[in-house]
């Protein structure tokens, strides 16, 4: 990590309007395509799973990984900049909700508040829960069983009218609240049909797989903002991971993480471009998610 020489404001105001118009421009084919490889891949190692190819239990984590990284999807839907088309965006941030149990519409107010007050302690509600800073802790953070206990609390709680979170505003708690009551009617309706049908499909192509690759992801995301300061300048408070292409494909180029919050409106197939403007101004980053792990895990107590 290093002093960065402007910060975030001082970048995105060097752009010219032409640069800034091409960064922005987002596209319902670049979208597509993105998406169609990445459900393709979905249903394509669950169809071996199901169709049990020998050594099958082998692509459960790998379904997990694909599958984890749908956030990455509803994050860059949730933006409305994964497509052109502003419904295109809202339905796939649905869908990808559901299958990651991540409520669409909550997590829209959660993470605009997040981008609002990036690692500013008592206002960034992604630091509600602190970052592990001890070993157990980490095992833990890193298992997602903090995960899906905050998520199904959440969702349970939302769909019971009790939403309490600050960043959602009076007016959005109705929709919250009918979002919630939408996604546990659905999964109701799911174990019902595959009880119904004496099928166990949807635990091995679905749920056992997302158990095995949210560690993947909660490595992942603790790289954005693990252990960066404090502080209002995106390109300090929010880490640029360098990696391979295939993680930046799975990914949908968010660990071009310092970039994304210097200027949300960059869709994701621009990452790169704006990448190469803003390179020499990061003041976080990372040479790959191996070492950025192995560095944190050096830094734990215990």
């Amino acid at each position: 990590m290093h002093e960065p020489t402007i910060d975030h404001r001082n970048l995105v105001a060097s752009l010219s309007s032409e640069q800034r118009r091409e960064l922005t421009e987002t596209s319902d084919r670049a979208g597509l395509v993105h998406l169609f490889a990445h459900a393709g891949l979905i249903v394509f190692v669950g169809g071996l799973i199901l169709a049990r190819v020998p050594f099958w239990p082998l692509l459960l984590p790998m379904q997990g990984i694909l599958i984890a990284f749908l956030f990455s999807l509803e994050h860059e839907t949730i933006h409305r900049t994964a497509f052109r088309s502003p419904a295109l965006n809202d339905w796939v941030a649905r869908v990808c909700g559901v299958l990651v149990v991540l409520p669409a519409d909550w997590f829209r107010y959660f993470h605009f508040a997040h981008h609002r007050h990036t690692q500013n302690a008592t206002r960034d509600p992604e630091l509600a829960a602190p970052k592990p800073e001890a070993l157990g802790e980490y095992l833990f953070h890193i298992s997602g069983l903090r995960y899906w206990r905050a998520q199904i609390g959440t969702l349970l709680r939302n769909a019971a009218g009790r939403c309490e979170d600050k960043f959602v505003p009076p007016a959005g708690r109705t929709k919250v609240h009918r979002g919630a009551r939408i996604m546990l009617a659905l999964y109701a309706l799911l174990a019902l049909g595959s009880v119904a049908a004496g099928s166990p499909a949807l635990l091995w192509v679905w749920i056992v797989p997302a158990l095995l690759g949210q560690p993947f992801l909660r490595l992942f995301l603790l790289a954005e903002h693990g252990r960066c300061p404090f502080v209002a300048n995106m390109l300090e408070n929010s880490r640029t991971t360098f990696t391979n292409a295939v993680v930046r494909w799975l990914c949908w180029n968010m660990s071009f993480h310092s970039e994304h919050h210097a200027l949300p409106a960059v869709p994701f197939h621009k990452l790169p471009a704006f990448h190469a403007i803003a390179r020499d101004h990061l003041g976080a980053t990372e040479q790959g998610y191996v070492r950025f792990s192995a560095r944190y895990v050096a830094g734990l107590r215990g």
